[in-house]
């Protein structure tokens, strides 16, 4: 019965991102006290609960697949960073605003990616082969990219951020898969709350982003929306195309589709606070919203239909 309800629980995360962005918006002053130490300690929780549900299986998996596991990351750390940097110029926003969109944009895959793709008919294994390899690029590729296409706007601490995510991600990550490892059998019995875990912090980071900045926000919701859905959709669509384009089957274009549009945001958000501004995290507070929205919508639309693979080559 509990494992019905935290399956529901994960489930439902759109739900419980909006409800938490709402309670943020009218209700700021609680979450608002949160300090940024506070804040990174829940984030490192939520990577250990994602390292804990982690197999050995799925490292197995990239070995196995390596070919379009290259594809996705690759597509993963070009389409979204430079979509963000076109749209920063071209829209000329703020440099708080730019920065933090790019710090979005360049982060790893979303754990949650893993649950759409699941419902959406896609392919799990890939999904979950992405999401891995992306996660342990992070420390490089994050602070990067956003170095690269974002030190124009403002000067980017990039050594930081990169021993930053090594202690936020790498570290806990790999502590949650270790404890999984080693004590298979008692954390099999309680396997199903850590996602739930991982869902609570995620929207507890977001929802405090929302009440830090309420006040900006009243006046940039439309902008930060409107950005941030076009982002959004042209990572669905760049994804699912890329792997058209690389003659992959059906479910491993949604797969890349889903991986394309949906960014570790609350990394973003912590990132962004913690070295520019909460100003700087507001995109991807509000990034969370849609890509949760539109990758549910999107997979409720697949779940109907029944993808079919493509024949496997003749030997």
């Amino acid at each position: 019965m509990l494992a019905k309800i935290l399956s529901f629980y994960t489930r439902a995360f759109a739900l419980w991102v909006i409800l938490g962005g709402l309670a943020a918006y009218f209700w700021p002053a609680p979450l608002a006290s949160l300090d940024r130490r506070s804040v990174n300690c829940v984030f490192a929780l939520t990577m250990f609960g994602i390292g804990a549900v982690l197999r050995t299986e799925d490292f197995r998996r990239i070995l196995h697949r390596p070919g379009i596991v290259l594809i996705g990351t690759i597509t993963q750390y070009s389409l979204m960073p430079l979509v963000a940097y076109a749209i920063a110029n071209v829209f000329r926003l703020d440099a708080q605003i730019a920065v933090g969109l790019i710090l979005t944009a360049a982060a790893p895959g979303a754990m949650s990616s893993s649950v759409v793709s699941y419902i959406a008919k896609a392919d799990l294994a890939y999904s979950v082969s992405l999401t891995t390899v992306s996660t342990l690029l992070a420390p490089v590729a994050t602070p990067g990219l956003t170095y690269l296409l974002a030190r124009s706007k403002l000067e980017v601490p990039v050594l930081d951020m990169l021993v930053e995510v090594i202690l936020l991600v790498i570290v806990p990550l790999f502590v949650g898969f270790g404890v999984r490892h080693f004590f298979a059998k008692k954390v099999e019995k309680i396997a199903a709350i850590f996602p739930a875990i991982s869902v609570t912090f995620i929207v507890l980071i977001c929802s405090r982003t929302i009440a830090a900045n309420r006040a900006s926000l009243l006046g940039m919701t439309g902008m930060l929306l409107g950005i941030g859905v076009l982002m959004n959709v042209l990572g669905l669509v760049g994804g699912y195309a890329i792997a058209w384009i690389s003659r992959m089957d059906v479910p491993q274009r949604r797969s890349l589709a889903i991986e394309g549009g949906m960014q570790n945001a609350g990394l973003g958000a912590v990132l962004a606070s913690e070295h520019f501004s909460d100003k700087a995290a507001m995109p991807a507070a509000v990034f969370v919203f849609i890509c949760i929205i539109t990758a549910s919508l999107l997979a409720a639309y697949w779940q109907r239909t029944h993808p079919q693979r493509l024949p496997a080559p003749a030997e």
